[in-house]
C-alpha cells in the first residue's frame, strides 16, 4: 500500500509539473515576459498553489527545452531569442521545409498521402475566399499547413525539429497575420506549393516554399520590436 501511495503521489506531482510547463511555455512563446525576466520558485508556488517539488521539475524541463536559462545561483530567467537567433531559426526551418517539399514532389504519392494534400488544397482555397479568420486562428492554420507537409513526408526526426522551431516562431506568425494582405498572400503561396508538389515539380515546389518563408523572415525584425515592447509593458 505504501508503494502504491508513493506512485500515486509521484504521478500527481508529474501531472502538476506538466501542467505548469504547458502554461509557462505558452506565456514565454507569446512573450508575456521580457528577456532575462526572473522566475522564482516562491512566486510560482503562490501562483499555482503547489509545493516546490513540481515547480522545480517544471523549471528544470523548461531549461532543458531551451525556454529558460539556469543561473549559477540556481535561479532561472526567461530566454528570449535575439533577432539574430530568430533569423537562424528561419535558416534551419527553411532548410527543413525546402527538403520536405522537394522530396514530396519527387515521390509517387500514396493514396492516403495524396488525399491529405487534397484536403489541404480545399482548406486553403476556402480560406482564400473567407475574410473572417482572426490572426491567431490564421497563424495556427499556417503552422498546421507546414506540419502536415512534414508529417506526409514521414520523417519523424525532421517533424520533431520543425515543430520545435515553429513553436518558438508562433508569436511572429501571429503578428505577421494581423496584416490581412499578408494572410491572402499566404493562401496563394500555400496553394502554389501544393500545386507544384502534385505536379511533381521539385524545383518549383522549393521556389514556392522559399518565397513563402522569406515573406515571414522579412517581417521578423519589426515583429520582435513589437513583442519586446508588449512584454516590457506587461511587466512594469
Amino acid at each position: 500500500m505504501i508503494h502504491t501511495i508513493g506512485r500515486k503521489e509521484r504521478g500527481a506531482s508529474s501531472n502538476l509539473s506538466s501542467s505548469i510547463v504547458t502554461t509557462l511555455k505558452e506565456e514565454i512563446v507569446h512573450w508575456h515576459y521580457p528577456p532575462e525576466h526572473r522566475l522564482t520558485e516562491e512566486e510560482l508556488c503562490k501562483r499555482f498553489h503547489v509545493s516546490r517539488s513540481p515547480i522545480r521539475e517544471a523549471l528544470r524541463i523548461l531549461a532543458s527545452d531551451g525556454f529558460l536559462k539556469r543561473l549559477p545561483n540556481r535561479s532561472y530567467v526567461v530566454k528570449q531569442y535575439t533577432v539574430e537567433e530568430v533569423e537562424e531559426l528561419y535558416d534551419v526551418r527553411e532548410a527543413l521545409e525546402l527538403y520536405t517539399v522537394e522530396r514530396l514532389a519527387g515521390e509517387e504519392l500514396l493514396i492516403p498521402r495524396k488525399a491529405e494534400l487534397e484536403d489541404l488544397q480545399r482548406t486553403w482555397k476556402d480560406l482564400l475566399s473567407e475574410s473572417s479568420k482572426q490572426p491567431e486562428e490564421f497563424a495556427i492554420l499556417d503552422a498546421l499547413f507546414h506540419d502536415t507537409l512534414a508529417r506526409a513526408l514521414g520523417n519523424k526526426l525532421l517533424l520533431r525539429n520543425l515543430r520545435t522551431i515553429n513553436e518558438r516562431l508562433a508569436l511572429f506568425r501571429l503578428l505577421d497575420y494581423e496584416n490581412r494582405a499578408r494572410a491572402e498572400q499566404t493562401c496563394r503561396q500555400h496553394l502554389e506549393i501544393l500545386d507544384q508538389i502534385m505536379a511533381h515539380d521539385g524545383p518549383g515546389a522549393r521556389a514556392a516554399m522559399q518565397r513563402n518563408i522569406e515573406e515571414g523572415r522579412n517581417n521578423v525584425r519589426t515583429a520582435i520590436k513589437d513583442a519586446l515592447a508588449r512584454a516590457y509593458l506587461k511587466n512594469k
